[in-house]
């Protein structure tokens, strides 16, 4: 009885003390921030009340909502680049403030010095690095070719994989793992030319953020990482352009208002020539009788229309392509032989987003999908011999397709919570993948996977509790997913805690479980569009982990921020080939081609970042351990993953020596990757379906003689030394840039494949390395009107 009277007690004491807080007058300071010169808003921008002492920061579409005590408030608005902005009043009422902030000088730090508010060691969040377009476009490139994805490879707890690729492997995990959305809607297919560039077309680009680690309960269907790209909205206050001509490919964005201001666009192309620049020599010393096809061309663009404080639609688009191919015909007289083959593949993603303002404390943000991923892969051989033909063809394709919708919103009570909510579903269309073959001398061949459909769903639910000291943030992510009559369901608990020791230092912890429904069927090689997207089916289950962490995090001298972390991540039901399938095996289910298995990945990263002034960039390090196990791979024993790296360091640096003169280098170093070696070849001499002597050397593979166990040899370590050279000139409306640069600049010949060749002088076997990209010079023109 006792203990229900003091339960009774206590409740009257939250409802009273509730209700005085209540009798306090309070009022709602609501707006959008957003850059002065262009109109375009911005995200995690930083909304401080010196009076109070309490905060709130922008969402990703530039709203933010704070709310105060009755009386004097003294805000300040701030912006990592962006001069700082301060409002004093008297608050009596609800209030409408929007921001606009102006661009700093970059190389002035005292006016771009971070405000106490915006600091590392006051964020909840931890494993999450935003990336400034300004610092990428810094960063020196292959061939001129500013890569997104390849500055996020320097950063910790990244891998890049394989020389020059732009694959990304976050604290162990798989390509496949990493969610990459570009304005909300996943990209499945993220490389041109076969993995040396990426799709996005940094002009294009408005910010990017790579969370690894500590998911909030709104990020979910990846294991490994979240990596968020949105595209500019356009200028709202003047028509600008940008443009490059470089080495291997050429950009344009044009960007402006349309309809008094109240609408802006923004469209950005780029296409390579490769294929222009190397027919003319192709056709010198092969002939006319050789034709060749390589090229890629990628278009983003964007609209958007505020009708008034409260609602703002925004359509956005991204289509790419590329093909390669060739194509050899001899002629004798009326008989001709003909090969031709060839590969293309492409990406289309359409979103429609409806932002509503519901209250001063509410917002919400309606978002449609379309996305579309497919490759052709076709190969043709036919001659003329005394009037009479043969042939053959075969073509294999594939692709996937979403639809999708979501809706999120942000509710703001107070500044000591901010409550983020939502639920969404997609709708995938899977085409695993069809082969078929037809010849003058064999029937006509069908390998068919059928079709897969899916429906999966998610609604999630977080907090970000301030309670001074400590801050928090709880939440849950639930999903479920619907394939072949067979529901998959996981609720997804996170947390993130974040406690401030003192002004400078914080420690955080995270804990996030993540579950994936989606797999790519690869070879542990490069992302090839070859690589295959299928779902989690009744017999293939989905992946899910489990990831640990923590850090410290603080500002040194000089404005640098510095965080370490430790991290220890499970992995369950990963996906793998069996030894000896792949995905040429068209006459086997998918299904019995792969096995499913364990992962786990633990390790430990450290990262520096200077984000402004004369001298900016980041050093980051990571010592890292990576293994898999699979019942049906290496006799069931464990093993390293291949990119098992136990060093990695990446350090970047850009320095402005005048208003005229940029230097910007990077060097990176990394532990070898793992591989097994081949003990033996044997002679693969007939091809049935073509009537072709191959001659093919195949190699075998025998881990108890050459080396152990699978990946037990390792690889050279890797490392190189990038520079670049811009030579800036201003002038009243617009900006030139010369940028001239070395890619492995002391041509380190770094290992991309070992394999089983002859010694041909001393008639034996040896093991040879094939190096892939030597010292590469670049120079690239820039411009800006």
């Amino acid at each position: 009885m006792r203990s229900k009277k003091k339960i009774l007690l206590w409740l009257w004491s939250i409802l009273l003390t509730s209700g005085m807080s209540f009798a306090q007058n309070k009022y709602t300071i609501s707006g959008y921030i957003q850059d002065a010169n262009s109109g375009e808003r911005l995200l995690s921008a930083n909304v401080y009340d010196f009076e109070s002492g309490l905060g709130s920061v922008s969402n990703k579409y530039g709203f933010y909502s704070l709310t105060l005590p009755e009386g004097k408030v003294s805000l300040d608005y701030s912006y990592v680049g962006y001069e700082a902005y301060t409002s004093d009043f008297t608050l009596i009422k609800d209030t409408i403030i929007n921001v606009s902030l102006q661009p700093g000088n970059q190389l002035e730090e005292v006016i771009l010095t971070a405000s106490r508010k915006a600091s590392i060691q006051k964020k909840t969040q931890m494993s999450q690095i935003e990336v400034q377009v300004e610092d990428i476009k810094k960063i020196p490139s292959l061939l001129g070719e500013t890569d997104v994805l390849k500055a996020l490879q320097l950063l910790p707890g990244v891998q890049s994989g394989t020389e020059g690729f732009s694959g990304l492997y976050v604290r162990g995990g798989s390509p496949d793992q990493n969610l990459i959305i570009l304005d909300g809607v996943p990209v499945y297919n993220v490389s041109h030319l076969f993995g040396f560039i990426s799709v996005f077309n940094y002009d294009a680009i408005q910010n990017v953020t790579l969370t690894k680690g500590g998911f909030p309960a709104r990020y979910g269907g990846r294991l490994s990482s979240v990596i968020e790209i949105n595209m500019k909205e356009g200028n709202k206050k003047k028509f600008h352009g940008a443009g490059s001509m470089g080495i291997l490919s050429s950009r344009l964005t044009l960007e402006g208002p349309l309809f008094n201001n109240k609408t802006s666009f923004m469209i950005s192309g780029r296409r390579n020539y490769i294929d222009l620049l190397l027919k003319p020599l192709i056709k010198k010393f092969s002939g006319d009788n050789t034709d060749f096809m390589a090229h890629f061309y990628d278009l983003n663009a964007k609209v958007n229309h505020q009708f008034n404080d409260k609602h703002t639609l925004y359509a956005s688009a991204y289509l790419g392509s590329d093909a390669f191919g060739a194509e050899v015909k001899d002629t004798y007289g009326d008989d001709y032989y003909k090969n031709k083959s060839g590969i293309d593949w492409g990406n289309i993603i359409t979103a429609l987003r409806w932002n509503y303002k519901i209250s001063p404390q509410l917002f919400s943000n309606t978002t449609l999908t379309y996305s579309k991923f497919q490759f052709n892969l076709g190969v043709l051989r036919e001659e003329k011999t005394e009037g009479e033909v043969e042939s053959f063809t075969a073509r294999y394709f594939s692709g996937i397709y979403d639809w999708a919708g979501k809706v999120d919103l942000d509710y703001i009570p107070n500044p000591t919570h901010y409550f983020r909510f939502g639920l969404g579903e997609t709708y995938h269309t899977y085409n695993p993948g069809a082969m078929q073959m037809s010849g003058t001398f064999i029937n006509e061949l069908n390998f068919l996977q059928d079709k897969l459909y899916s429906n999966e769903f998610y609604t999630y639910v977080e907090d970000d509790i301030n309670l001074g000291k400590l801050k928090m943030n709880l939440g849950v992510h639930f999903s479920g997913f619907l394939v072949n009559n067979t529901f998959y369901k996981y609720p997804q608990p996170r947390i993130g805690l974040r406690y401030l020791l003192n002004k400078k230092w914080s420690i955080k912890a995270s804990y996030a479980t993540m579950a994936q429904y989606i797999n790519l069927l690869t070879n542990e090689s490069i992302g090839m569009p070859t690589d295959l997207w299928v779902p989690s089916t009744d017999r293939i289950k989905p992946q899910t982990s489990g990831q640990i962490a923590l850090g410290t995090a603080t500002t040194l001298p000089e404005n640098i921020e510095f965080s370490t972390e430790v991290y220890y991540k499970k992995m369950e039901n990963v996906i793998s080939y069996k030894e000896g399938a792949n995905f040429y095996s068209m006459d086997v289910d998918w299904q019995d081609r792969i096995t499913q298995g364990h992962g786990t990945s633990y390790g430990w990263e450290v990262l520096f970042q200077k984000k402004y002034g004369k001298t900016t960039g980041w050093l980051g390090y990571t010592l890292s351990w990576n293994k898999r196990q699979f019942d049906d791979i290496n006799s069931g024993k464990e093993y390293p993953f291949k990119y098992d790296r136990r060093h990695d360091l990446g350090l970047t640096v850009s320095h402005q020596l005048n208003d005229h003169v940029r230097f910007n280098f990077t060097w990176v170093y990394g532990t070898g990757n793992a591989m097994t070696l081949t003990e033996a070849t044997y002679i693969n001499g007939y091809d049935t379906y073509t009537d072709y002597a191959g001659n093919e050397e195949v190699p075998i593979y025998n881990y108890a003689t050459v080396s152990g166990d699978k990946n037990s040899f390792r690889m050279p370590p890797y490392h190189r030394l990038d520079i670049g050279v811009d030579f800036i000139k201003k002038k009243e409306h617009g900006e030139r840039i010369w940028n001239i640069g070395l890619y492995n600049a002391y041509n380190r010949r770094n290992p991309y494949y070992i394999y089983l060749g002859r010694d041909w002088e001393n008639d034996r076997k040896v093991y040879k390395q094939i190096s892939l990209v030597p010292l590469i010079p670049s120079i690239s023109y820039s411009l800006k009107f």
